[in-house]
């Protein structure tokens, strides 16, 4: 029996260099910018052709630093949103898996404690942008959205300038938990545990 083939967008970023040290049972793909361009709704065609994916984990996007995506908010849409789309769009056309890795700053971080049914509204210009993604993987019935608050191990701040209640999960905790969830669909917010960022810190 042939083994199922992962397409991982992003693949070589943060989260993507954790994924590849995980041995699975799945045959993993992790093509470079030049190779698949989200940008370029027929790079990911032309990839997928190539290549037949049963499942597409799109990772690929624009993040840190927070405050490009108000320098920078042609860049932000172009990758964040239209980048979404049109993978959207690809997976569609051949009935492909979709798995997004959105963010828990979709929510108004106002009381906690958030189930997937609850009301939006994204903190800032980087949350606009994957709230802007997430509305075409949200039209596409075989897709998965995690909703998730990640960071690297060790974590990247030495210290935390105002304290806030987070819920961090490490960028290994998320891998182990990905291929649990790969089956399922809608939308999942994931986490770890909820306590101040002080502490976390």
């Amino acid at each position: 029996m042939m083994k199922k083939r992962i397409l991982i967008t992003g693949g070589t970023g943060r989260f993507g260099t954790v994924l590849k040290k995980l041995k699975t049972n799945y045959e993993m793909l992790y093509p470079n910018k030049k190779t698949l361009d989200i940008t370029d709704f027929r790079s990911i065609q032309k990839y997928i052709k190539l290549k037949k994916p049963n499942i597409l984990i799109h990772l690929a996007g624009l993040s840190r630093p927070m405050n490009i995506h108000d320098r920078q908010i042609k860049k932000s849409i172009d990758l964040n949103i239209i980048g979404t789309c049109n993978v959207t769009k690809a997976c569609a056309e051949k009935n492909i898996k979709l798995i997004y890795f959105s963010t828990s700053y979709v929510y108004p971080g106002t009381k906690g404690n958030y189930m997937e049914s609850d009301s939006l509204l994204p903190v800032n210009n980087y949350a606009w942008s994957k709230l802007g993604g997430e509305c075409a993987v949200q039209m596409y019935n075989n897709s998965l959205i995690l909703r998730i608050c990640m960071t690297e191990k060790p974590f990247v701040h030495n210290k935390a300038f105002v304290d806030f209640i987070t819920n961090f999960i490490f960028h290994e905790d998320i891998a182990r938990y990905l291929f649990k969830l790969i089956d399922k669909k809608g939308i999942i917010n994931v986490g770890g545990k909820i306590q101040s960022v002080y502490n976390f810190v």
